[in-house]
């Protein structure tokens, strides 16, 4: 770690802050930004400071109470399991014990609906499946030459033209949309093929995925992380006076000699240096003043990757009308508008006799829906449901609808690489400007978009390449 080094030699290490001045201050308190302190602590860097806009540390990691479950509205699998290398975030799990489910999808054939009519024959199913199945393939293939013979990128959906299976129907749109948007958050037309087939993820980390059902919440792994280096009192809370909730960051002067940090509640803070880990979201408004403005190049790079929105739909009912029983969790949705309440899980194997469903939307349909009132979203996933089950299911009691893109912490639930990012340009997007550094899941090459992206980056906030800090 070089440029830990040379910060090191720069500003010196321990010592307790004084006039509000620190060596480092972290703006965001989610996972990246927690990962990002630990790391200075274990360089021997003390004095800093975390400035966290919420109540809570954990960031787009966010559980809460449904129907009486503990449920998760942000981060909810680990993804990437079982491969030749180990996931950090599934080594927390274990350590932390957290419960947890294997998700098989294996059956989807069986459970995918009409948009009226009920079930598609599985015969009919498979045949589309088995298709995307092997168009996602051809594309993975076609990814790699790109790559080999040092190509321009293309979009998924280009792959999809080539391979002359575009899909048009309600069933081919459905199971491509589990195998594009349901992962990427976003549609085969924005998404980037040579940055997400094959995704290094599962090459990496293994094609498993398990889903986190604990009520301690998937934060746990953001608290595992957090305990290592922050002080917490008797029952385990976090009290350490370096971190600082319900401080909004607004404005951010920054020259060569170092940087000045104001919070809407007219604090100020200075530093030698900071590191930016809210979401490439929030970067792309104007929550945070930079004085002066950063430069061409950065806002540039900035606004030309993209913040997916991911929307998890929780649903109570009285009681169960839907098949139980093995190879059933997850069901899908075919409808003539794409995405449209496509995805479908029941928590019963997980919470049994909960009676509670699942539904996730994405990208457009997630902007819609959080403009529109609760109710409104219900009425329409009540027809939908009816469509698959019949008129005589019952009413759902209560409905809880997430609105990360209407959060203004956020601006959406994890970043997607688009078609038209360069491997430069995303340099670009988490190289540092003068003292001001960057770090989130948005900065992992590799994994941007996924909870081990953003503890990852967090973990190597500085490239000795890239990022040398100035001396």
């Amino acid at each position: 770690m070089v440029a830990l080094t040379l910060l090191l030699l720069c500003c010196g290490v321990g010592g307790a802050a004084a006039n509000n001045h620190y060596k480092v201050i972290i703006v965001g308190a989610g996972m990246s930004g927690i990962s990002a302190g630990k790391t200075l602590s274990d360089a021997g860097i003390h004095n800093m400071l975390i400035l966290e806009a919420t109540n809570r540390i954990g960031g787009r990691v966010n559980k809460t109470t449904f129907a009486k479950l503990s449920v998760e509205l942000g981060a909810n699998w680990v993804e990437g399991v079982g491969g030749k290398e180990t996931n950090p975030i599934w080594t927390m799990v274990k350590e932390l014990n957290l419960q947890t489910y294997l998700s098989n999808f294996d059956n989807l054939t069986s459970n995918t609906y009409k948009q009226k009519g009920g079930l598609y024959k599985k015969s009919d199913a498979k045949k589309i499946y088995d298709e995307v199945d092997k168009v996602y393939k051809f594309s993975e293939e076609l990814s790699k030459n790109l790559t080999k013979e040092k190509l321009e990128d293309i979009s998924v959906l280009t792959a999809q033209r080539i391979s002359q299976h575009v899909p048009t129907s309600p069933l081919e749109m459905a199971v491509d949309y589990f195998h594009n948007d349901y992962e990427f958050a976003e549609p085969p037309r924005v998404t980037s093929l040579k940055n997400t087939q094959p995704l290094p993820t599962f090459e990496n980390f293994g094609d498993k995925n398990y889903f986190v059902a604990d009520s301690r919440g998937f934060e746990s792994v953001v608290h595992y992380v957090a305990q290592q280096y922050l002080t917490t009192n008797k029952i385990g809370d976090i009290s350490d006076k370096r971190l600082l909730l319900n401080k909004t960051v607004i404005k951010l002067n920054y020259s060569e000699s170092g940087v000045t940090v104001e919070t809407e509640d007219n604090t100020k803070y200075t530093a030698d240096y900071v590191m930016i880990s809210v979401s490439i979201g929030v970067l792309q408004t104007n929550l945070i003043k930079f004085e002066p403005d950063l430069p061409e190049w950065k806002i540039l790079a900035m606004y030309k990757f993209d913040m997916a929105v991911y929307t998890k739909i929780f649903l109570k009912f009285p009681s169960k009308f839907w098949p139980g029983g093995d190879g059933t969790e997850f069901f899908v949705y075919a409808h003539e508008k794409r995405g449209y309440y496509t995805m479908w899980q029941h928590l019963e194997r997980i919470y049994h006799d909960s009676y509670v469903l699942l539904v996730t939307v994405t990208d457009d349909e997630s902007r819609r829906i959080e403009q529109q009132s609760d109710s409104e979203t219900k009425e329409e996933i009540m027809a939908v449901l009816r469509h698959m089950f019949g008129n005589e299911i019952p009413n759902a009691t209560d409905i809880y609808v997430p609105r990360w893109w209407s959060n203004k912490f956020y601006k959406g639930s994890f970043s997607n690489w688009p078609i038209g990012v360069s491997k430069h340009e995303f340099e670009q997007i988490r190289a540092p400007v003068e003292r001001v550094y960057f770090t989130g899941e948005h900065t992992s090459e590799h994994y941007n978009g996924y909870l081990h992206g953003a503890y990852l980056a967090g973990l190597y906030p500085f490239s000795p390449h890239t990022f040398l800090l100035p001396v």
